[in-house]
């Protein structure tokens, strides 16, 4: 457990740095790309907005993993999350990756279904298939975190 105490300042010094990137991304880069391919390719100017909102809301959910995972960090270190409060936590991150993955879902169909270029919707499709893995691996995670808590609370009571 030492060692796993000793990871989380690193990994809590990555996660803001991801999470001041991210930041950046979100409000600066992003906007100025899809402005820059509006200007640039007038013939896709009408996707400006619909690319920028949507791939904001993929940094959103990103972001909001992070700070579930930061949560769920400071319970590790105060040896709390095998709790049902740990759960929650779990919980909103599930709710993320599967909120980013129905708007990648829905971007995968309607560029299959409008795309003359196989290229791009076989990209989509490993993502969406690559978030869906994560999403299921994070239900079975959860499951093993209410099973552990369970046990925890039963080994409580014993003791």
């Amino acid at each position: 457990m030492n060692f796993v105490i000793r990871a989380v300042l690193p990994l809590r010094a990555l996660l803001v740095l991801l999470f001041a990137i991210l930041l950046v991304f979100q409000t600066m880069s992003l906007p100025g790309q899809f402005a820059h391919m509006a200007a640039d390719h007038p013939e896709s100017a009408h996707l400006r907005w619909p690319l920028t909102a949507v791939t904001v809301f993929w940094v959103l959910c990103i972001q909001v993993v992070i700070v579930a995972t930061w949560r769920l960090l400071g319970m590790v270190v105060a040896d709390r999350i095998f709790t049902e409060a740990s759960l929650k936590w779990v919980d909103v991150i599930l709710g993320a990756i599967v909120a980013a993955w129905l708007v990648l879902a829905g971007v995968f169909l309607v560029v299959g279904f409008t795309a003359d270029d196989p290229g791009l919707p076989l990209l989509l499709l490993l993502m969406v298939t690559i978030i869906a893995v994560a999403a299921l691996l994070m239900v079975v995670m959860r499951a093993l975190l209410r099973r552990a808590t369970g046990l925890r609370t039963d080994m409580d009571a014993v003791i």
